[in-house]
């Protein structure tokens, strides 16, 4: 059975491989991929010391200037904190990581929500921050509070929201994990949920087991349509934990591929003929969830459809057309309310728009506005 084709045969795919998106510096740094060729058994030997007792290592994570890229580094505690909020307050450089001015560089890590670090294990925490800047004002890509308190007004309502984030496995060419150095994969039905021909999926299986060992509620995790194409899926909860949780799991997802020598991409295309990545969105209130949930899903999504343009700017979507869609079961829809959810008359829709790359807390912030 062949899988893929030659370039020469398409005329229209000439020059594809120069049109893969890079994603930021990372694939710079994976050139020959050197973090894959360290051998992990002399970092297994230092990673297995024993640290006093009373000694916790604490890495912070924030979104930087570019609003899609998570840095990171580690302090040292002499407790292991309970909450974030027994985490203290750090700075950072804002002259690289925000682009300020060096004269008011110093800029401020606020923890927001705490992990179990499955990367050092033990009682060492990772925690997520929002950024402030020198005058202890919101950095320009720290959208936390606004979604916070979108929520807030509409706590009656137990909105719950969960995330379907796909993405790329890439590998040290700027090219989707698994592809061939010349030409493209065969046919985009032979890779879906599939066994054998699919690739990266002891990188996919060591981002769940350890985002579970972290804390984040996992719903379920699946090959997508594209070879070295995931998604991630999380259970629908209150509050704006989903959007944390996007958060770390985004920069998790990074970091357990810096480990293999490849990275990870949530830009909505990596080549023009493939599946595109999004950030599908799972919403309900408890009237879409009670006995009489159709006619208010029904509603929901009447409401979404008039702030359709609106929404595809804030979502970043790659939406075709600016015609609203919904339907029952229906994949091309704007809105899918799923099958399961028409048949039982109550539950919850699946905004589709959002892409891949666009901010979870500005998704959850523009959906909930819209919807109420």
């Amino acid at each position: 059975m062949v899988f893929y084709r030659p370039l020469t045969k398409f005329k229209y795919l000439v020059g594809s491989a120069r049109q893969f998106h890079k994603t930021h510096v990372a694939f710079k740094a994976l050139c020959n991929s050197p973090n894959a060729e360290l051998d992990k058994r002399v970092y297994d030997r230092y990673m297995c010391l024993p640290i006093p007792e009373c000694k916790v290592q604490v890495t912070y994570l924030w979104i930087d200037h570019t609003g899609e890229n998570l840095r990171s580094k580690t302090r040292t505690l002499d407790f292991s904190p309970s909450t974030y909020k027994e985490v203290p307050i750090w700075t950072f450089n804002g002259y690289h990581a925000m682009k300020a001015p060096k004269e008011k560089s110093d800029y401020f890590l606020v923890p927001v929500s705490l992990y179990n670090d499955p990367i050092h294990r033990g009682t060492n925490k990772i925690v997520l921050c929002e950024t402030f800047d020198a005058d202890e004002k919101p950095c320009k890509t720290n959208h936390r509070q606004k979604c916070v308190d979108a929520l807030n007004k509409v706590c009656d309502h137990e909105v719950y929201i969960g995330f379907e984030q796909d993405y790329y496995i890439m590998g040290s060419d700027g090219r989707p994990y698994g592809w061939p150095q010349m030409g493209e994969p065969l046919s985009d039905r032979e890779y879906y949920a599939t066994t054998c021909i699919v690739t990266g999926r002891e990188i996919t299986e060591c981002i769940y087991r350890a985002l579970l060992y972290a804390g984040v509620n996992v719903h379920s995790d699946c090959a997508e349509p594209a070879p070295g194409q995931w998604e991630l899926k999380t259970i629908g909860e209150r509050g704006v934990k989903p959007a944390d949780d996007m958060w770390f799991s985004r920069w998790l997802m990074q970091r357990i591929a810096e480990d293999f020598g490849v990275c990870i991409s949530f830009q909505p295309f990596v080549s023009p003929r493939w599946s595109k990545s999004s950030l599908h969105v799972s919403y309900s209130t408890k009237k879409m969830r009670d006995t009489d949930g159709m006619k208010h899903i029904q509603e929901t999504v009447k409401k979404l459809g008039k702030c359709h343009k609106e929404l595809l700017k804030i979502y970043k979507s790659t939406y075709l057309g600016d015609k609203f869609t919904s339907g029952i079961g229906d994949r091309t829809a704007s809105v899918r309310i799923p099958k399961l959810v028409a048949d039982k008359k109550k539950g919850f829709i699946e905004d589709r728009r959002p892409a891949g790359n666009a901010d979870p807390y500005k998704v959850m912030e523009a959906i909930i506005k819209a919807s109420m």
